[in-house]
């Protein structure tokens, strides 16, 4: 039973805490939309899902759009602006992607003031269809390599305003493992086991020229789930986030990585490379290579994913997921696959 001698007051001073994410509520993104674009009276703003970055599908009454918010931790202003101009020049030279929209005033994106300090907000225009249900089939696959192939052709004429870091071994590799290895310190064995399969990787690469035709801006993260198909398979691409200078070869890596992950048949990923090789066929050297971009292609996810669940979901990363991901990491490097 509570009395009033059991009933302790609050303190007066309630305790001042620090923050490192918070939610942007879709009535101040409707608002922001409403404020900075002309594109319709917003019906509906929902938060759409929580990555990398927060997405929110915008309704107006001209149609749907994508608002991406970064998170603070995630993205500097130049990165960003280097991806937006790449989309925007993409556009211009008629790749099919879901490039930015500007402001009334000509800026791609909108400065934030967030708790946590300054985050940037970005329109995009919404990608037509959807993702392929149960995954690509051959035919999408192969209009996908053609695509990529076209992008990276394209992309060798890009002369970027802002800067980004290049998809280099030190970025996708090293930097990855320094974010992984901590966490495997009390198992000797297995951090050497990651450390030797990426010197091997590393050691595979150094042939591998950063000169065209072999380096251009990638895409950085190619496949299904960042490509939208319509019932008479128009595609357009999305989610640049991982762009940047970097071989070629890497972007076709990186589709094998996940493409593997998600259970495609070979034939879905040789028709990939099919395509890609109808428009812009690779040298021996980067044939050769691609088992080995396809594991850096993984480790990078893997430290990318990792530096996520340390800020949203620790409790995560018990032994069993760093198992399950070291024995994907040994398949792949086994080259079984």
């Amino acid at each position: 039973m509570l009395t009033q001698s059991s009933i302790k007051s609050l303190p007066t001073h309630a305790l001042q805490c620090s923050v490192t994410y918070s939610t942007i509520a879709p009535k101040a993104v409707t608002t922001a939309i409403s404020s900075y674009y002309d594109l319709g009276q917003v019906k509906n703003c929902q938060f759409w899902y929580h990555g990398l970055s927060d997405i929110y599908r915008i309704e107006t009454d001209t149609g749907f759009y994508i608002f991406r918010v970064s998170h603070h931790h995630w993205r500097s202003r130049s990165e960003i602006q280097f991806e937006l101009e790449f989309l925007s020049f993409l556009r211009e030279n008629k790749i099919p992607v879901a490039s930015p929209l500007p402001t009334r005033t000509g800026e791609l994106c909108l400065e934030i003031a967030a708790p946590e300090g300054v985050r940037y907000g970005t329109v995009f225009e919404y990608a037509a269809g959807s993702v392929p249900i149960g995954d690509l089939d051959c035919t999408q696959s192969h209009q996908l390599g053609e695509t990529l192939a076209k992008l990276h052709q394209i992309s060798y004429d890009f002369s970027p305003v802002s800067e980004r870091s290049m998809l280099t071994p030190e970025l996708i590799i090293d930097r990855s493992n320094q974010i992984i290895a901590p966490f495997l310190e009390h198992r000797p064995w297995d951090l050497q086991t990651l450390f030797s399969i990426a010197d091997q990787v590393k050691a595979e690469l150094q042939n591998l020229p950063q000169t065209k035709p072999f380096w251009t801006v990638c895409w950085g993260d190619p496949h299904s789930g960042n490509t939208h198909f319509t019932e008479n398979n128009q595609l357009t691409l999305f989610d640049f986030d991982q762009c940047g200078y970097g071989w070629r070869a890497f972007d076709l890596g990186k589709f094998y990585q996940v493409s593997l992950q998600s259970g495609c048949t070979p034939k879905v990923r040789e028709a990939v490379l099919q395509g890609y090789s109808s428009i812009s066929p690779l040298r021996q050297i980067e044939i050769d290579c691609l088992p080995s971009l396809t594991v850096a292609a993984f480790i990078w996810a893997w430290g990318i994913h990792l530096n996520r669940a340390i800020c949203f979901e620790y409790s995560r990363l018990d032994d069993h997921y760093f198992t399950r991901r070291l024995e994907k990491l040994k398949h792949l490097s086994s080259r079984n696959w």
